[in-house]
């Protein structure tokens, strides 16, 4: 008599059983367990762009591609052998908004509406993560009778720590969402947090003057650090209080994550700061 599949075995059949029965039913968490963090150091089998313009977002965004489509190239010869290589589809629009570490998704799905003319990115590194973003949003696709819910959001798994600027062209982002990252507790751990004099530099490429980032978490330790290394980079101004308080996204950023609904059900504290993409200066 064969042995009952185990966790893992139940997990996977049930994400392939999902794909190929393209149902309406939300993905259950329970089939997409990992651990909660990922070593942004390991060598990760990821895939990405060798630059921006080979990123193929259509599968993606495939209600943005364009219509008209470039040509496609003559063979080309690379050593011994003769390759036709096509070019990536083209959108109608470029991704304009980050949740950089999107977790289950929650920011992303909550700025669709919010957001409905924007294309809005999740990109994150965990594998089986990333998947359940994947199959929740076309879950939320296929729910819509008219095809037009949705649309505009894509999960992606990356790793921004080391291939943002692949991904990106210079100052193509208006927004960059950083929510509850890995506090990374241990002094000799701080190099892996998503904060950095050198990622701010990585950020302030990839957004456009006046573009924002947004950070929220629940250690105020980390909190100051964050709002420490932006202030002090040059690229970036803190975002008055009140013109935070303002901001549509700031409230749905503090209610709608995963993390966040977990603080608030702990009456924890949230520490939120956004910070402004400054003109670059006279060369």
């Amino acid at each position: 008599m064969p042995h009952a599949p185990n966790k893992k075995q139940k997990r996977q059949d049930y994400r392939e059983a999902l794909k190929e029965n393209g149902t309406t039913k939300m993905p259950k968490k329970k089939f997409y367990r990992q651990r909660a963090h990922a070593n942004p150091f390991s060598d990760h089998k990821l895939t990405y762009p060798t630059r921006p313009e080979d990123m193929d977002w259509s599968t993606f965004f495939p209600s943005f591609v364009a219509d008209s489509q470039p040509d496609p190239p003559s063979e080309t010869t690379e050593g011994p052998d003769t390759i036709a290589r096509l070019p990536p589809k083209k959108l109608t629009k470029d991704v304009e908004v980050v949740d950089i570490g999107c977790g289950f998704g929650g920011l992303l799905v909550a700025l669709s509406p919010v957001m409905p003319d924007t294309l809005l990115l999740g990109m994150e590194i965990r594998s089986q993560v990333t998947e359940f973003v994947q199959d929740r949003i076309k879950a939320l696709r296929a729910k819509d009778p008219e095809q037009k819910q949705y649309q505009n959001i894509g999960c992606i798994r990356a790793n921004t720590m080391k291939f943002l600027p692949n991904f990106f062209r210079k100052g193509q982002l208006s927004k960059i969402f950083i929510c509850f990252p890995d506090p990374h507790f241990k002094q000799r751990k701080h190099k892996a947090r998503i904060v950095s004099t050198t990622l701010n530099s990585e950020y302030a490429y990839v957004l456009r003057p006046g573009g924002i980032a947004y950070t929220i978490t629940d250690v105020e330790d980390l909190h100051n650090w964050m709002v420490q290394h932006f202030e002090a980079h040059p690229s970036f101004e803190r975002v008055p209080e009140e013109e935070q308080d303002a901001d549509a996204c700031v409230a749905v950023m503090r209610t709608e994550t995963e993390e966040g609904k977990k603080v608030e059900r702990n009456e924890g504290q949230k520490f939120v700061a956004l910070f402004r993409r400054l003109e670059d200066p006279p060369w």
